[in-house]
């Protein structure tokens, strides 16, 4: 879930389900995309915990919001529409790619407020074919 009054992003608030494997292809996307410009760690994914389930996944998401505050916080970073996809609205990875190479049936805002206009459901997967 997320909030802001940034004038950077279209959705004022949005509400999207994400992967650990799809924060690892944000992040590829990004340092592509960033240059010279540093692109903040994820929380590692150890395939050996010690505690409980619950405890592992907190601590995973609360590394994984530690990550986006970073990044939002980079005007570089923060200028990537695959990040204001991957955000605010709840395409898949390949229709994210598809919208910001023009080959998608929204360009990048249209996709976001569509999502936006849709409601904040965990369950919506907006325009996506899968």
């Amino acid at each position: 879930f997320s909030q802001t009054n940034s004038k950077a992003f279209t959705a004022k608030t949005s509400c999207v389900r994400r992967r650990y494997r799809e924060f690892v292809w944000l992040r590829r996307q990004l340092q592509k995309n960033a240059g010279l410009v540093p692109v903040p760690e994820l929380p590692g994914k150890s395939a050996f915990f010690v505690g409980s389930t619950d405890e592992f996944i907190e601590r995973r998401r609360q590394g994984l919001q530690h990550f986006l505050e970073r990044v939002v916080q980079s005007a570089v970073l923060l200028s990537d529409s695959r990040l204001h996809l991957f955000l605010q609205s709840q395409l898949p990875v390949p229709a994210i790619e598809a919208c910001v190479q023009g080959r998608g049936p929204h360009s990048v805002t249209e996709a976001i407020l569509h999502y936006a206009m849709a409601g904040c459901a965990w369950g919506q997967r907006g325009d996506s074919a899968g």
